[in-house]
This record gives C-alpha cells, structure tokens and sequence, in this order.
C-alpha cells in the first residue's frame, strides 16, 4: 500500500493552528505518510511536527465555509485546526483518520525513521538476560537461565531465556507449562541479596472444577523455599474472581497441594474498567466549569487514585514478605501479563536500589514489561478519546508510571531519573519513532526483525545530552529499602501528565530551574570548602613541623 492513496489533499495553505500555551499561528498544513507539519513563515515561530500514531480522535465542525479539525492525541493534549474551504476540510480529516489506524505494524514510523544523531550504544544489546543474570549469579547458585522457550514453543509470550531453579530441569519446565495459563510457568522476577528471598511471577493453574493438580508445578515453586520456610502466593484478583475462573478452567493454588504456601487475595482491577477509569478522568481535567464540587466529585468517580492505591498497596505486601518477613513470593493473576507485571516490578523499586537509576528503571522495564510479555500494541493502540473502544485496550503501564511517580513524590532524593523520564516513557508507549514498545511480546519483535529494522529508545535516551534532561538534580543514592505511604491523603494526582495540557507550567519551570542553580552554586562552594580544609590541614602540618625541635 502506497501512504499516497490514503492522502486526497496533501497540503493546504491559510491554515491555522491553535495549541495550548501558544498563539494562533496561520500557516501551511501538510500530510505527510507518518506526520501532520504546519509551518508559518512568521518569524520565531515554532513548527508543528505531529505524528500520526499519536492522534486518538477527531472531530470536525463547519461554520460557512470554514471547517474546524479538533485533533484529541493519546497524550491527551487538544490541538485545532482551522481550515479554509469545506471540501479541503473533509479530505485531510478523512486522511488523516486512515493514516492514524493504519493496520500493519511495518507500516508505522519507526520501520521509516532514520536517527539524525550517532547512535554510540545499540539499546537493543543494553539489557540482554545473560547480563542481568550475571548481577545477582555471584551471590546465589540456585539458579540457571534456561532456553527452553527459545523457539518461543513453550510460551508465546515469554522471551527465549528465562531464571528458573537449578534443580528442576526443561522436561519438567514443559509440563509446568502446560499447567499455566498461556504457558506461563513460574519463574525469576527479582532476587534480594540481603537474605535470598525472591519473587516469581506465572499465569493462573488450570486447576478447574476438578482441582487438577501438577506434581512439576508443586516441585518447581517449593524449589524456591528454604528448610522450615513458608512462601506467599499474591493472586491479584478477588476470591470470588479466582473461584469464577474455576469454571473456565482457571483457578488457583489448592492448599492441600501447596501447604508451605499461604494465598493472599489482593483485587487489582483489569480491562475496560481501567480504560473507562482514564476516560472519566481525563474529561474531569478537561471540564472548564471551575466548579470545585464537580470536580472533586468527578475525580472521585473516575477512581483512578483508587487503582494506584490498591496497586501500591499490593507492592508493598509483596516488598514485606519479602525484606520483614523474610519469605519468597509467586505473584499471578490469571494471564500474568498486566497486574502482575505492576506488582512485581513496583515492589523492585520499593525494595532495589538499582531499580532507582535511569539505567536499572530501563533495566526492569526491559525485564519485567517488554521481555515479560506485556501487550503494549494491544494495551496502548487507543487512549482516553477515542470513540471505538476495543476489549483489549487498558492503561496497565501508564498506572505504573502514575505509581512510580507517587514513590517518586514521596522521596524525591532516592532516584536518579526525575518526573520528565516517566512522561517520556508515557509518550514513547503510545506512539514513537522508535520501535520498543512495538509488538506484543518477543515473539512478535522478533517475527517483525525489530532489531534490525528499528532503532531502540534505549539508543537515543542513554546519549549524554539527553540524559541530562531526565537526571534528577537532588538524586542522592539511598541503598535503603524505601517504604512508600499508601494513605489515602498521600496520593495526589499526577499534575505533570493529567493537567500539562491544562494549565501553564512556565513557573513550576523557572522553579525547577532555580533549584538546579542553587544545587549547582551549592556543589561549587562545597568543592571550594574542600580545598580550603585541605589547604588548612597543609598549613597545620608544616607548622607543626617547624614547632617541633
């Protein structure tokens, strides 16, 4: 398919753009394949470079002869166009709402981007299996990586090598498989050196109504356990939800199968409730009444704060058992591709300094969302705009971002990456030029050549001049385990992502810019101080040295 046919007027003049925080700016609108430009030829005036991936709806009015496009994107930012004659109007919009839903994946940007920078460090290699093995192999020798999966046979949504314990061996792995939704059988998440306590993440059991059972399954999670030690099983889901999928084959750990193991039901929602949640949420930021009971009462019904409360709140239990009770973890809910995912990884960061820097945040994105099997292509393909809803579309990564930040918030000295990092890996979820968070699962990275057809995230963001501007000046490396307050009146909305388009932030800009001033002038004269004792501890010696006869 040529992007030629899908576009009936390629370019437009007398157009004009309205966008928040800046004036009206007339100019020159043209479509191309991947992008919406508007250029002017006003001096000092920024251009419009939108890509298409990143418009989720559009609305069109018309007064006479002149046709108004409301652009709404996944962002959630509202641009408009005004533009001159009916017919134009209706072509553009019309183009781009095809260029917008393209089917295909290879037809997106990044199969066409080309970097304009010198790509020093291939992210594709940044944060391979084998090397994060390496991190935690030194201090434990009770795990191996296996390449069971490594035809992707096994389990579709799991990447080719995965930790596993030493003692049970492929042939047993493929009968566990067989006993996990999706073929999604236990394995490493995280490792705590402190006392070798891990969390391990799966699918459901297909226990069913007949309480089917797996001896490979029992053997394979109590591998994890030590001598008079117990285990928890987190399921992310309600007893009554859990009992349900008994009736579709699912089900849950039978305690008389797994009497080491105590279950604990922590209910994260999933799917249309949590698409639904942003919709509501979104509008209430977008309403213009300025009335305060409607918007405490808006806000209030979207429950988004609710869902990040009930996701941190099940981090933390799982960061509990983990450091204060000094028990390992299995963590499911029933695919194990969406709320398990949230949990696994949030409790890292809770319990893992590392998972703090920018490198070891790529690092568990990579591990526990990208090669973990979370659906991105399906998950992020709408946002809150969009009017064809779909069953697969939920905002799981962004409400883990929303999470992240609120740890973020609550200690803002512990990580190395600051609020900016987290909208950019929003933004780069829903659409970017790059090829990350394309696809499904590996198995389907690896079908579309990824790799070698598409630059990697990794590749622009780990450049020295743009991990400036996602380095957090008041980071201080804490090697603590950080216990984050999931109190109701501690958790705020998220201001930089829901409200940016809003309302200014020029002057929570100039601050930021003044803190960074200061905690520069402040390094300065701590390396002035530095000088002076040691020129004063100089001095001192060679005085006494005089003195002394």
């Amino acid at each position: 398919m040529e992007f030629a046919e899908l576009i009936k007027t390629p370019r437009v003049d007398n157009v004009v753009l309205h966008r928040p925080f800046y004036p009206a700016v007339e100019g020159t609108l043209c479509l191309t394949g991947h992008h919406l430009i508007l250029s002017s030829r006003q001096d000092n005036t920024e251009e419009l470079w939108h890509l298409h991936s990143n418009i989720d709806a559009i609305d069109k009015r018309f007064v006479g002869s002149l046709g108004t496009i409301i652009i709404k994107c996944k962002d959630f930012r509202i641009i408009q166009l005004d533009i001159p004659g009916m017919e134009e109007c209706l072509n553009i919009a019309s183009s781009i709402e095809a260029l917008s839903t393209l089917d295909s994946i290879t037809l997106m940007y990044p199969f066409f981007y080309r970097p304009m920078f010198e790509v020093i460090e291939d992210g594709w290699h940044s944060f391979l299996p084998e090397q994060e093995f390496e991190l935690y192999s030194s201090a434990t020798s009770e795990w191996r990586l296996s390449y069971v999966n490594k035809e992707f046979a096994v389990c579709p949504s799991y990447p080719p090598i995965v930790t596993v314990p030493k003692s049970i061996d492929d042939e047993a792995l493929r009968k566990v498989a067989t006993f996990r939704h999706g073929g999604r059988f236990p394995v490493l998440s995280y490792y705590h050196k402190k006392n070798g306590m891990v969390i391990m993440r799966s699918g459901q059991p297909l226990t069913g109504t007949n309480g089917r059972r797996c001896k490979e399954d029992e053997k394979l999670i109590n591998a994890t356990l030590r001598a008079g030690k117990r285990g928890y099983i987190i399921d992310t889901r309600s007893l009554n939800v859990a009992q349900q999928a008994r009736a579709k084959g699912g089900g849950f750990e039978q305690e008389a199968h797994y009497p080491q193991w105590r279950r604990i039901h922590k209910s994260i929602e999933r799917y249309h409730i949590l698409q639904e949640s942003l919709i509501k949420l979104v509008e209430a930021c977008n309403d213009q009444t300025h009335n305060m009971d409607r918007w405490l009462s808006k806000l209030e019904a979207s429950n988004w704060l609710t869902h990040i409360k009930e996701i941190l709140t099940a981090a933390c239990l799982a960061a509990q058992c983990i450091d204060r009770e000094g028990a390992s973890v299995l963590i499911h809910g029933t695919e194990g591709t969406d709320s398990t995912l949230q949990v696994t990884s949030l409790a890292q960061i809770i319990l893992e300094p590392r998972s703090r820097t920018i490198r070891g945040f790529e690092a568990l994105i990579e591990r526990e969302w990208l090669q973990a099997g979370h659906p991105f292509q399906q998950r992020c393909a709408q946002s809150a705009y969009c009017n064809t809803k779909q069953k697969w579309e939920a905002p799981v990564f962004l409400l883990f971002l929303d999470c992240v930040w609120q740890i973020l918030r609550q200690f803002p000295c512990s990580f190395e990456f600051n609020e900016n990092f987290l909208i950019m890996l929003f933004e780069h979820a829903y659409a970017s030029q790059f090829g990350t968070f394309l696809g499904n699962n590996e198995s389907e990275r690896c079908k579309l050549k990824l790799q070698q057809k598409t630059m990697s995230l990794w590749s622009w963001v780990n450049q020295p001049g743009e991990l400036s501007k996602f380095t957090n000046p008041l980071f201080e490396a804490n090697n603590l385990v950080i216990w984050p307050s999931v109190a109701p009146q501690s958790l705020p909305l998220w201001e930089g992502i829901f409200l940016r388009w809003n309302r200014s932030s020029k002057y929570l800009d100039e601050a930021y810019e003044e803190m960074v001033n200061i905690i520069e002038y402040n390094k300065e004269l701590q390396a002035k101080v530095n000088i002076l004792r040691r020129q004063l501890a100089e001095l001192e010696t060679e005085n006494g040295m005089q003195e002394s006869p």
